[in-house]
């Protein structure tokens, strides 16, 4: 395949670990100084060519990012003249796998430099044409668009990078820098295609769109090595704002087919006190909620901000388009129902997207005809005021507080007419085994209270109970 910077390949590629407000934003954390790590030059690759998935990871992350080709040799260059040493612009799409971060932690040369991981193109824009405080950088997924920034929001501009690496380390003709990523980088599997767009924000510049799509490896990894590693923590990070994708459907069927009751239950028997959201109950009685959680923060109402923040895409707007099938918005509104944090339109469009239901310690807007939308949605009380009396729509994707409940983005909702429990997705699989055992024996319990038994030493089930429950549970083993 050709070069996608010609003949001769740069004899460096350095990335930025961190640099878009908004994604410091979705990391929680902003960094003092820019950090960076290197990848091979054959990690580059060009637009159609395919990014191909090792097998055994399931964690293939895209980052759309704008790079800049070195056109001039930079040593110790200040920043006010270091721009002069970008020769070009382009695209680029920053892929890794995150199942093998763990074993280069830091210098991500397994995870992120692999061959083709690194697509750039598909035109190179003049540098000296463009103003480098704006540039648009645009990513879409199977034509959805993801990510959506401009480099006035960076925190160390193109001209801070290039004076900062040049300290210390010559660039040279043909080095390639990838500046960061914005918020909105996530997972894609085999099948997907990822397209990047850098343009000038007047539109008169564009590299045009930068496409690949996800292949599968059709060999095994070879075991001498690092293997691929995933958990829960690490799926989170990868998914971000995302989200993880949707429960599986036999794990789902397994907790819709159980009770908050019995869950709940079960939960304390882990030690775990305070995992029901309290004080929300279904807009339409005998609804069933099960899904991860996507979530969403509120502020107490102040003007300044609200004017700031409230209008256009504001951060509520963006929780409902950024759900996912099976996903369930969960909103923190400081159990304030004195305002509406919800209506019928946002709940219908939650429902067209795919979502498995809307939790809100707050007021909701509509209630009789969110009632018959067939979306389960959860809500603390009715009211008719809008979403300016009470609170500005702050953050989404973020750790939040919903009825006194610790909600992390992730997290399995479980709802019925007794209310939300939260379930650790770790959790999940030893607590329906548990929960079914315990289901079944109440079930027993109760047909021996129904025929007249004391509860004395039967419930909770006693030593006395046990052979007749045993054999009970092998006439029915559908309980």
């Amino acid at each position: 395949m050709p070069h996608p910077l010609g003949s001769t390949p740069p004899a460096k590629v350095i990335a930025v670990h961190l640099n878009f407000r908004s994604r410091a934003k979705e990391r929680g954390r902003t960094p003092a100084a820019p950090s960076y790590f290197l990848m091979p030059p054959s990690s580059l690759s060009g637009s159609g060519d395919p990014i191909v998935r090792p097998e055994g990871c399931e964690l293939m992350g895209f980052e759309g990012e704008i790079a800049l080709v070195v056109g001039r040799r930079a040593h110790r260059v200040p920043p006010e003249s270091a721009w002069k040493h970008v020769g070009w612009v382009t695209a680029a799409n920053d892929a890794g796998v995150y199942d093998l971060r763990y074993a280069d932690r830091g210098s991500n040369l397994r995870s992120k430099g692999a061959d083709g991981f690194t697509p750039i193109g598909p035109r190179l824009l003049d540098a000296a044409a463009l103003d480098p405080f704006a540039l648009r950088v645009r990513t879409w997924v199977n034509g959805e668009a993801v990510q959506d920034d401009t480099s006035d929001t960076l925190l160390f501009p193109f001209a801070a990078l290039v004076a900062d690496l040049s300290r210390l380390t010559t660039l040279e003709p043909g080095d390639v820098i990838l500046t960061g990523t914005p918020a909105g980088a996530s997972v894609v599997t085999p099948g997907d295609t990822v397209e990047v767009e850098v343009s000038s924000a007047d539109g008169r510049h564009s590299t045009g769109r930068l496409r690949n799509t996800i292949a599968e490896a059709g060999h095994p990894l070879e075991q001498w090595g690092a293997m691929p590693s995933a958990d829960a923590a690490l799926r989170a990070d990868a998914w971000g704002t995302a989200g993880p994708p949707a429960l599986d459907e036999a794990t789902a069927g397994a907790l819709r087919s159980l009770s908050t009751a019995t869950l709940s239950s079960q939960l304390r028997k882990r030690g775990l006190q305070h995992m029901t959201i309290d004080g929300v109950h279904p807009a339409a009685p005998g609804a069933k909620l099960v899904g991860t959680a996507h979530t969403l923060r509120y502020l107490p109402l102040r003007e300044d901000q609200f004017e700031r923040r409230g209008g256009g895409m504001n951060a509520q707007k963006r929780a409902v388009e950024e759900l996912r099938p099976g996903q369930v918005l969960v909103m923190d509104a400081r159990r304030d129902p004195s305002s509406g944090t919800i209506g019928d339109i946002l709940a219908l469009r939650a429902k067209m997207r795919g979502a498995a239901g809307i939790v809100t310690d707050g007021g909701l807007r509509d209630s009789a005809a969110v009632a018959t939308l067939g979306l389960p949605v959860f809500h603390a009380a009715a009211h008719p005021a809008v979403l300016g009396r009470r609170h500005v729509p702050w953050e989404t994707g973020v750790p939040v507080a919903c009825g006194g409940a610790l909600v992390q983005p992730g997290d399995i909702l479980v709802g019925d007419d007794d209310g939300v429990v939260v379930v650790p997705p770790d959790l999940a699989e030893g607590l329906i085994e548990d929960a079914r055992e315990q289901e079944a024996q109440e079930r027993f319990i109760a047909e021996r209270v129904a025929a007249g038994d004391p509860i004395d030493g039967l419930y909770p089930l006693g030593p006395a109970w046990r052979a007749p429950y045993q054999h009970w549970r092998a006439a029915h083993p559908d309980h």
